[in-house]
């Protein structure tokens, strides 16, 4: 349960609030640097470019001290320690840990499960990562691990400020959450710090706010079988979050049979029923959840769930390449070409 992919097709220059003539004209500045497994990439459109840079820096940082909280990756983080734990004891978790696994938890109530941390228990069996191996596992083994993923099996104290893993095995990631949860810390802090008119873009996680050019900005959807950076569709967005998952990201084709990187908690197996899922949404985390949760579900389910949501929008590619859109989206949505169909 990870991943996204996400075309930003008209990125020049965003609209700025009126400037004082003794300063400079407005520009684009931008920066980026990996963080969280992708590319971190800010922009803002401002006369003010040391200010944005420093504002920048911020971002970056609060990303750094997010990743080192949240990854399975880096010694001593929170999650680690709750992984490290499981079925013996409750550890102290800091109160974004806190945070972001109960939304996480909000996200798993709503899809029925679909959406799941505790997905972690696969870790090892299926390679999508950088020791992808296009080997597909022992699925005695995958079967074996199932009972180790349950969402309600993770405990979580917010008074005592605590998390616990019931389960001796059981293993958390954050792949489908942590990154929105950090935008959302950076959209603050660029508002904070003045910004109006920006984009920060986590991997296929995005999120635009003000003007381009005096209008919203063009944001366009992959096409999942199409030439990379290839939209099928556009939608104008301000003060937004787009985000999508599709199984084209980290897969390799057996037998006729495409494997991905959004594994079914309910099967152990890549999940079947869409080829892409695009979330519309006012906050960050629940785009990136959910993203993951309705690909998840399939297209019928996965549509019927964004329409139950309020400021919740969707796109849906199912694996018989059908375009769905969500009643919100149908006269905002432009599909420039049908998407391509394949395997």
């Amino acid at each position: 349960m990870l991943r996204r992919a996400v075309i930003l097709t008209a990125l020049a220059a965003a609209a700025c609030t009126a400037t004082p003539a003794s300063e400079s004209a407005p520009r684009l500045v931008e920066r980026s640097r990996p963080s969280m497994g992708a590319t971190l990439r800010l922009a803002a459109w401002t006369a003010d470019e040391a200010g944005a840079e420093a504002s920048f820096g911020e971002v970056f940082r609060e990303f750094e001290r997010l990743e080192n909280m949240m990854s399975v990756w880096r010694e001593g983080s929170d999650l680690l320690r709750l992984n490290r734990a499981a079925g013996d004891h409750p550890v102290p978790v800091a109160p974004e840990m806190i945070e972001v696994l109960t939304q996480a938890r909000q996200i798993s109530d709503w899809t029925g499960g679909k959406f799941d941390v505790t997905f972690g228990a696969l870790s090892g069996l299926w390679k999508f990562d950088q020791d992808q191996d296009n080997v597909v596992p022992d699925m005695t083994e995958v079967r074996r691990r199932l009972p180790l993923i349950d969402y309600r099996a993770l405990e979580i104290d917010a008074r005592a400020g605590t998390a616990f893993l019931a389960r001796k095995g059981m293993s958390a990631h954050l792949g489908g959450v942590g990154k929105g949860y950090a935008m959302d810390r950076g959209i603050a802090i660029l508002r904070s710090r003045g910004l109006r008119n920006f984009l920060i873009q986590a991997g296929g996680d995005m999120y635009v706010a003000g003007l381009k050019d005096h209008k919203p900005w063009r944001l366009g959807i992959q096409d999942p079988r199409g030439p990379a950076d290839h939209p099928f569709a556009e939608l104008d967005l301000s003060d937004g979050t787009f985000s999508t998952s599709g199984d084209y990201e980290r897969f390799f084709i057996r037998n006729g049979r495409r494997y991905h990187h959004i594994l079914d908690p309910a099967t152990g197996e890549p999940s079947r029923g869409c080829r892409s899922v695009t979330i519309v949404a006012n906050r960050a985390v629940l785009a990136d959840g959910l993203s993951t949760g309705v690909f998840l579900l399939g297209p019928e389910a996965g549509m019927a769930l964004i329409e139950r949501l309020p400021d919740v929008e969707g796109v849906i590619v199912s694996d018989r390449n059908e375009v769905l859109i969500s009643s919100g989206l149908k006269s905002r949505l432009r599909i420039v070409a049908p998407p391509t169909d394949g395997p």
